[in-house]
């Protein structure tokens, strides 16, 4: 097997790691005080106050004449800094901002749910961050995501490499231009499409330390929630609408027989398939596949798209108006909208002038090339390898939901420590786990969509309390 992508930008990568980087390392380390490329923000916008914990952003220039920035946002631990361990964040999409983690799923932040008035939108702290134990940098991945961007004239086309190889420069540097961390325990985090590049970004790091590409990333493991990782995740949408009560039996027992359990790639020719998924489509396209509990119309279109794009949408961007009902809870995705595209709130978080595109919450117009079908086989090496991994399962997500996560992780065959068990917080059951012999942990949140710390913050706070201190969840 392939170390890393055949792709040719794979070899120029390891030329740049082995050759260039190694003659810098040391002047870097010396002189980084001077040359980080991060600001310290103590205040923001929209934000009462100056800032209750340390938050650093700015754009990290990396290629050989640094013509890609990368943008990020840095927040220490505010238990122990010194010794905790540090996340690194990348959302999903492909083309979701870091600011998307940051202010909705496990940051600080986080927007006042509250109808847009034309003002400038309210920020308040989220005591449920998961910067309670550990340091975070959110990431601004692939260029055009959020406030990365190229010094070329316009966004060539990235990709899966493209985006891992990236993230990899983007994280050698940065440590170099915060050597207080080099020793510092790494996770590699992220949720929905970030399934296929975090594995395959944790692979080539692991790599990259065992040819003695310095500095060493010092990375333990891996945190995943709802993610994608076959993209056959359609597949299990069948079964888990119907175990919801979504479908009939009726329907779940013929779309078996007509379909044979494959609804990614219908044979044009299969009538009695088409038939019956056309059915299924009609009867939950009024439901929030993300959430199937959650008010579908608040101003998103929110029907099941067709078969071949429903992973690609993740979370997509649809609305752009302004009369969305505050009990809406995706009313906050347009604060985000309004607040990142505002002057002052750029100028607080250090977004370098004549970078003036529009921020949005995931760009999905940047041409995209979708190189990685499936990211299982970088489980079964790193498994092999003996590395840690959280994977995390909202069980009210349609799109990628539980059963199909739960079906990779079996397939990888791995002999099961400790079985299938309720967790708890506050004395209630907070969703099911099961530990494996390969140092995975599978969990589920009990009543969580598709970003589950969005909808269950202080179990999931829990849950990763718990298992980055390496305790039984």
């Amino acid at each position: 097997m392939a170390r890393l992508s055949s792709n040719h930008s794979a070899s120029i990568f390891y030329a740049y790691c082995q050759i260039v980087l190694p003659l810098f390392v040391l002047l870097l380390q010396i002189f980084s005080p001077l040359m980080a490329s991060g600001s310290t923000v103590e205040f923001l916008p929209g934000f009462k106050g100056p800032l209750p914990f340390h938050l650093e952003t700015g754009h990290v220039g990396i290629g050989e004449s640094e013509e890609v920035q990368v943008f990020y946002y840095f927040i220490k631990s505010e238990n122990n800094h010194e010794d905790d361990p540090i996340l690194l964040w990348l959302s999903g999409g492909p083309g979701c901002s870091g600011l998307m983690g940051l202010a909705f799923e496990i940051g600080p932040l986080a927007f006042v749910n509250q109808e847009y008035n034309g003002s400038l939108p309210s920020l308040v702290l989220r005591p449920q961050s998961w910067t309670k134990v550990s340091s975070i940098i959110f990431v601004d991945l692939p260029i055009g995501a959020g406030f990365s961007y190229t010094n070329e004239k316009e966004i060539v086309e990235q990709s899966d490499w493209t985006l891992i190889h990236h993230a990899h420069q983007f994280l050698r540097k940065w440590l170099i231009n915060h050597p207080e961390y080099l020793s510092h325990k790494v996770y590699l985090s992220g949720d929905s499409y970030s399934g296929i590049p975090i594995p395959a970004l944790f692979q080539e790091i692991s790599y990259a330390n065992e040819n003695g590409v310095q500095p060493r990333i010092n990375i333990q493991g891996y945190i995943l929630g709802n993610p994608v990782t076959t993209k056959h995740e359609i597949n299990y949408a069948i079964p888990f609408a119907h175990g919801m009560g979504l479908i009939s039996d009726e329907l779940y027992e013929s779309l078996q027989q007509n379909c044979g359990g494959e609804y990614r790639n219908i044979d044009p020719k299969n009538l009695s398939c088409l038939r019956d998924f056309q059915s299924f489509q009609e009867l939950i396209a009024e439901v929030d596949q993300y959430q199937i509990l959650e008010p579908a119309f608040c101003g998103y279109d929110l029907k099941m798209v067709p078969q071949r794009s429903i992973l690609k949408r993740s979370l997509a961007e649809k609305v752009e108006a302004t009369n969305t009902a505050s009990r809406c809870r995706r009313h906050g995705y347009l604060q985000a909208q309004h607040w990142a595209n505002n002057g002052c709130v750029r100028k607080a978080l250090h977004v370098k002038e004549g970078t003036g595109r529009h921020w949005t919450r995931c760009n999905h117009n940047m041409p995209f090339k979708f190189e990685i079908n499936d990211s299982f086989h970088f489980h079964v090496n790193l498994s092999a390898k003996g590395y840690r991994s959280l994977i995390f399962s909202g069980d009210h997500d349609m799109a990628c939901s539980f059963l199909s996560t739960q079906a990779w992780i079996r397939s990888l065959n791995y002999s099961i420590v400790d079985d299938w068990r309720p967790w708890h917080v506050n004395g209630q059951v907070a969703g099911y786990t099961r530990t494996y012999s390969n140092r995975m942990t599978f969990a589920t949140v009990k009543g969580a969509g598709h970003t589950a710390p969005e909808f269950k913050p202080d179990e999931c706070l829990a849950m990763f309390e718990r298992w980055i201190s390496n305790e039984n969840l």
